[in-house]
């Protein structure tokens, strides 16, 4: 969850004001505070997808002149929307929470010339896919996780901020690895073989992490007084579940393959290995897996994502617009029921006062180590 006062957790459970506010920024700038020109907001929205490559996309009208030529502030050509939503307090004190930059993609204007314009962008993550590398890279061995990100982010965006949870500098591969044609690919293989997940955040940085830990909700989603829940409904589904990893990869030499399994084995999940739910595994491998230990914790990383009860369940809020995608949280349908923990996967943030924030989730079900096997 991004970063607020205590105060705003507590005023959104109940009767305020909301404020948002949109700034067309040059690239390359980070932190909450970037230069830009301000432009009005008609409506809009934020959606945000744990699932998906290119995890924030931005769709807005706006009232605003067309661009004239290349240089229009408007243009796809490389400037980005800095997007915010915040709250208004009874003393006329605004706390604003960053949603982070996104590269504008495609302006159009329905009804020329006067018309409104509608923008589409999408965060950063849109430029590491699109600069596929023009020719072979070859890194070497002892080559650093944060050098290859520091060299293949860094020609995309010079100077972008990237942040690991572990040192990344003494993190090393003992053999030679070649980047073919996906510089997005290449990337998010060294994260996923390390158990983490890549995404570009609030402030413009890109994060390499461990997700967050499914067991402890960072917010309840509740009805009743100080609820912020307006409804929820589910929907039950085997598509996209999985209850074992195999994680496989490859050592130097002649020496043989490496690998590590991962298992649901709490027999309190309705995915446990062992049950009704039956045996569905998902293969994963990656040259830059040289351990079984690796491959363990690979295997583990992606399992501990996955197992939960396979229904999702979607949700309309007041917004809550600090919630991000892996998120946990507690769920609560009625008094009646105790609440369950489940974990957000995809997420919709109005930038106007009427509509309310939507998402999706799926529950989680013994998410912990113990659970796997």
């Amino acid at each position: 969850m991004r970063p607020v006062t205590d105060r705003f957790l507590t005023t959104i459970r109940g009767s305020h004001a909301m404020c948002a506010r949109v700034r067309v920024c040059a690239p390359g700038q980070t932190g909450v505070n970037p230069n830009g020109i301000e432009i009005p907001i008609i409506t809009g929205d934020v959606r945000l997808d744990a699932t998906a490559e290119i995890r924030g996309s931005v769709e807005m009208t706006t009232e605003y002149e067309w661009p004239a030529d290349a240089t229009g502030l408007l243009t796809p050509y490389g400037n980005e929307l800095f997007v915010e939503r915040g709250i208004v307090y009874g003393d006329g004190v605004r706390e604003w929470v960053s949603q982070g930059y996104y590269r504008l993609e495609t302006p159009s204007q329905e009804e020329a010339p006067d018309g409104v314009i509608r923008l589409t962008a999408r965060d950063r993550m849109a430029g590491i896919v699109d600069a596929r590398p023009l020719a072979p890279q070859e890194f070497g061995p002892g080559t650093s996780v944060a050098a290859i990100f520091d060299h293949l982010v860094g020609e995309v965006y010079p100077g972008a901020v990237v942040l690991f949870d572990f040192d990344a500098a003494t993190t090393t591969f003992p053999g030679s690895h070649i980047l073919e044609d996906s510089r997005y690919g290449f990337l998010k293989d060294i994260a996923d073989s390390l158990g983490k997940i890549m995404y570009w955040d609030y402030a413009g940085r890109l994060r390499v992490e461990t997700a967050p830990n499914p067991a402890q909700p960072v917010f309840a989603v509740n009805h009743g007084r100080g609820g912020v829940v307006a409804k929820l409904s589910r929907e039950l589904s085997r598509e996209g579940v999985y209850n074992a990893v195999v994680a496989t990869g490859e050592q130097a030499g002649e020496n043989p393959p490496v690998r590590g399994v991962a298992f649901d084995l709490n027999p309190d999940s309705p995915t446990y290995w062992h049950g009704p739910f039956g045996k569905v595994p998902r293969f994963y491998s990656s040259t830059f897996l040289t351990t079984d230990a690796q491959c363990q914790a690979a295997a583990n990383a992606m399992l501990m994502r996955a197992i939960g009860l396979p229904y999702s369940v979607d949700f309309s809020m007041v917004p809550n617009v600090a919630l991000e995608p892996l998120d946990p949280i507690a769920v609560s349908y009625s008094d009646r029921t105790a609440p369950e923990t489940h974990v957000i996967e995809t997420l919709t943030i109005p930038l106007d006062a009427e509509a309310v924030m939507t998402g999706t989730t799926r529950e989680k079900v013994g998410g912990d180590d113990d659970a796997l096997g």
